[in-house]
């Protein structure tokens, strides 16, 4: 296996399966593809990949059935949903289902390769300090990747954990979209505004009580701020 680890593609089209198969094997990963969604879940249960690319139509499991199995499973391995269908409630139901990030085929396969290293990234831990972050109820240990309210922890997903932070590094700032998806996807694009979107969503109902501290400001973005 390469020293970046193992990366789970799980992908019924042959030709796309082997593109990305290639990309990221050439940019050091160890790859492992799998061509239905029975056999994607086995192999994510036998070989704990380091990341999951998940084509959302497989035959069988769909690809978000694969996701909501891993994470009753308490597998909080990064994924990447990808999907031929241009429809939002796919991406939806995907990242609600505890996914990580989307590509709609056709997609640039440098592309998909720089977000499951973006994902890695995240995931690895923090790039700018440990310091705890803390806002009303809600603590953020940046070294230990915990968040609790009240002192009782959270499961987050890494992106949700990386949104949070984002946020509670600069409370009371008003984030764009945009900002949001250059600082915690690594990227910019307006066409992606609406995955910012539907995190927020996940990330406050899991907040519970304390979801208030994420406040939208209509027209501009998203805010952390106690007084809100």
């Amino acid at each position: 296996m390469s020293a970046k680890g193992l990366v789970l593609v799980v992908e019924d089209e042959r030709p796309i399966a082997d593109l990305v198969r290639l990309y990221l094997a050439r940019d050091g990963f160890g790859v492992h593809v799998e061509h239905d969604g029975a056999g994607g879940l086995a192999a994510v249960r036998a070989l704990r990949p380091v990341a999951c690319v998940l084509d959302i139509a497989l035959p069988g499991l769909e690809g978000t059935e694969i996701c909501r199995r891993m994470r009753e499973d308490g597998d909080w391995t990064p994924v990447v949903f990808l999907t031929a269908r241009d429809d939002e409630v796919d991406r939806i139901l995907g990242l609600e289902l505890g996914g990580d990030d989307y590509l709609t085929k056709p997609f640039s396969p440098r592309e998909l390769v720089a977000r499951v290293r973006a994902l890695l990234r995240r995931a690895a831990g923090p790039g700018e300090g440990d310091r705890v972050r803390a806002l009303g109820p809600v603590s953020l240990d940046p070294a230990r990747r915990v968040v609790t309210v009240d002192g009782r922890p959270l499961t987050l997903t890494a992106t949700e954990f990386d949104l949070l932070g984002h946020l509670l590094r600069r409370p009371g700032r008003v984030f764009t979209r945009e900002e949001l998806l250059a600082g915690v996807w690594g990227y910019a694009s307006h066409a992606g505004t609406r995955t910012v979107d539907v995190h927020v969503a996940q990330l406050r109902a899991k907040l519970g009580t304390a979801a208030d501290l994420i406040r939208t400001v209509r027209g501009v973005g998203y805010t952390a701020d106690a007084g809100a």
